[in-house]
């Protein structure tokens, strides 16, 4: 698994992440290389420490008494497919939040209907697995952009469900601007692009979020899970 920047919406909490409890991270994975991959990797980051491993085939409830973990991170190796209702049985019997990585972003939609609450490549760094383990402990979402489908639904801690579709690696640059309460100039002076581009980026984020403003954009963005104020 390699490096890269953070998924969008975990990665300003990863800066602060240091000063909350050290979360238990359950790993499943039916390949035991895939399982000590993940450990290794988890390792080195101090927000986490691994309780256990096991492979889907474990009955849920008895990982969950027999390891007692905060998260799950579930690798659903190269045929994502055929373990899509493993991970479902699991997401019904227990109320845990799951990070789940895959080799590529066909199977989004299913996942997140299965009711996994995050989705990764298999190719995350430990630090990004690390960031989104905190971000879910906070009832949060978090998607890798490339994996964020169109038309995503995003589901607040309250239950209530906001579709919108999903922003491109640019408008979440400028939407993360938005929400530092930088103006059309200084967004524009940040990302080296003119005051024009960066207008059209804002109507595009208004008309993806469903906003009428600046201020309502980031509110929804950040109920949704995509950024972190």
């Amino acid at each position: 698994m390699g490096g890269g920047p953070l998924p969008y919406c975990v990665a300003r909490l990863y800066c602060t992440s240091m000063t909350i409890p050290v979360l238990r991270v359950l790993i499943v994975a039916d390949d035991p290389l895939a399982r000590a991959g993940v450990a290794a990797l988890l390792a080195a980051e101090p927000q986490v420490t691994v309780s256990g491993s096991t492979g889907s085939d474990e009955e849920p409830a008895v990982a969950q008494a027999a390891f007692a973990p905060d998260i799950v991170i579930w690798d659903l190796g190269w045929d994502a497919a055929a373990r899509i209702d493993a991970l479902s049985r699991f997401c019904d019997e227990c109320d845990l939040p799951v990070l789940a990585l895959v080799a590529d972003g066909r199977l989004a939609a299913d996942v997140r209907a299965a009711g996994g609450r995050g989705l990764l490549n298999r190719s995350a760094s430990g630090a990004q697995l690390a960031a989104a383990a905190v971000a879910l402990a906070h009832d949060l979402l978090v998607f890798a952009d490339e994996l964020l489908p169109v038309g995503a639904i995003a589901v607040q801690p309250g239950g209530e469900s906001l579709m919108f579709e999903a922003l491109s690696a640019r408008e979440l640059d400028v939407l993360h601007d938005l929400a530092e309460g930088l103006s059309n100039k200084q967004i524009a002076r940040s990302l080296s692009i003119s005051e024009h581009t960066v207008k059209f980026h804002i109507n595009a984020i208004l008309g993806k979020l469903g906003a009428q403003s600046r201020t309502e954009a980031v509110v929804r963005a950040t109920r949704a899970g995509i950024i972190l104020l």
